[in-house]
């Protein structure tokens, strides 16, 4: 089995209990920026393993909203592998800003707005075993027009790096395969623009923050671990899954110290409780 193959299979389970806390502030935020006009657009972000994907889902069956991820609007694989080649090799690894179909993305959302009572939109879906998006036949589909549209994502808010941050590699990924800096710098470049404008489109967003970066990679094994029916993963695929983990450090590890703009910071501890709930104050 690849290394995507085995790291597609890493989905949501029962480690990731969603704490009662987190519902109801979260439920209560959502609630305060209800619209008559139009479906409220939040989004949740926060580092793999955080529980937003479950969280997101609850809260769309809980408050009569729908719920989509950033990683369904993956570019397709030879999209990908054409990025690949013209800009950096490392564009291959979905995940990164600049891997995504964010027009795709708006198409979606412009039709869940506009959807009339009786109307269906169909959801763009992406088969991680297969790194390869669905084809639209099988995409699930919407019925009606939602109250709240929940969006959730890892880099969703992400703030552009200041450049002098860029200037040196933050693991071995970046040391061994980005050592002049094309691959991040175009990562950053992307936050800058396509991203900017759907961060801009939020009504509101929710950041789920882990209490270090270290705890992202145990979230992932835990997950793994879980799927093959083990209390532990072999040490061979933790290293596996920790140079895939090396991808979104960079990232990750900005959003940690303040390089995301949030309306709502959750501090979680490792096992996901919550530590803090703090709202950005008004200006």
């Amino acid at each position: 089995m690849t290394l995507m193959a085995w790291l597609s299979g890493c989905r949501k389970t029962s480690t990731e209990m969603i704490d009662p806390r987190l519902p109801e502030a979260v439920g209560g935020f959502l609630l305060s920026k209800l619209r008559r006009d139009r479906p409220v657009l939040i989004g949740i972000a926060g580092s793999q393993g955080s529980g937003k994907s479950t969280l997101a889902a609850h809260l769309a069956k809980t408050y009569g909203g729908v719920s989509l991820s950033l990683d369904d609007v993956y570019l397709k694989r030879e999209e990908r592998v054409q990025m690949a080649r013209r800009v950096h090799p490392l564009f291959h690894t979905r995940g990164v800003p600049g891997t995504h179909d964010l027009n795709l993305l708006e198409q979606v959302l412009d039709a869940l707005e506009m959807a009339g009572e009786h109307g269906e939109t169909a959801l763009p879906a992406f088969d991680k075993l297969a790194d390869e998006r669905l084809p639209v036949s099988q995409w699930p589909v919407h019925a009606g027009r939602p109250r709240f549209i929940i969006l959730e994502g890892w880099c969703l808010g992400a703030l552009p790096e200041p450049p002098e941050r860029l200037a040196f590699p933050v693991n071995n990924l970046e040391q061994e395969a980005d050592l002049e800096r094309h691959w991040r710098e175009a990562v950053n470049t992307a936050l800058s623009g396509p991203y900017r404008a759907l961060h801009a489109r939020l009504d509101g967003l929710v950041y789920l923050r882990a209490p270090e970066f270290e705890t992202v990679l145990d979230w992932r094994c835990e997950q793994e671990a879980g799927l093959l029916g083990v209390s532990r993963i072999p040490v061979g695929r933790r290293a596996a899954l920790q140079r895939f983990v090396d991808h979104f450090q960079r990232l990750t590890v900005w959003m940690m110290q303040g390089g995301i703009n949030a309306d709502l910071t959750v501090d979680l501890d490792r096992d996901r409780r919550v530590l803090a709930i703090a709202a950005k104050p008004p200006t």
